[in-house]
């Protein structure tokens, strides 16, 4: 049970977080809210980038983080919205966590 405590305890650390990252980056959003509609089927990136009108790095960026662009610690994967799974050799295939689905439904919720 300790441990259900400290993972409720790190969410609740990260939901500012994640709300912040979201505003701040539009790709984030779109990729975060695309694998909410699609959910609970993962996707891979250029798929995700052709159905929010994205590149593949910008994506990636997104999900993982990349140099400057996209800070690693804002990352969707670093902020438990989304999880990444391999489908394969050298494929990565991703979907939106249990709590990546509510973080999205609040959003859409305020609107």
């Amino acid at each position: 049970m300790p441990e259900d405590d400290n993972l409720d305890y790190s969410l609740d650390i990260k939901r500012p977080l994640v709300v912040r990252a979201l505003r701040r980056s539009n790709i984030r959003k779109k990729v975060a809210e695309y694998l909410f509609d699609i959910s609970p089927s993962y996707s891979y990136t250029s798929e995700i980038a052709y159905n929010v009108g994205a590149t593949s790095s910008n994506v990636i960026g997104a999900l993982r983080g990349m140099n400057f662009r996209y800070k690693e610690d804002e990352s969707l994967i670093s902020l438990n919205v989304v999880e990444e799974k391999s489908g394969g050799k050298n494929i990565r295939l991703y979907g939106i966590t249990p709590f990546g689905k509510e973080m999205i439904e609040s959003i859409k919720n305020r609107r």
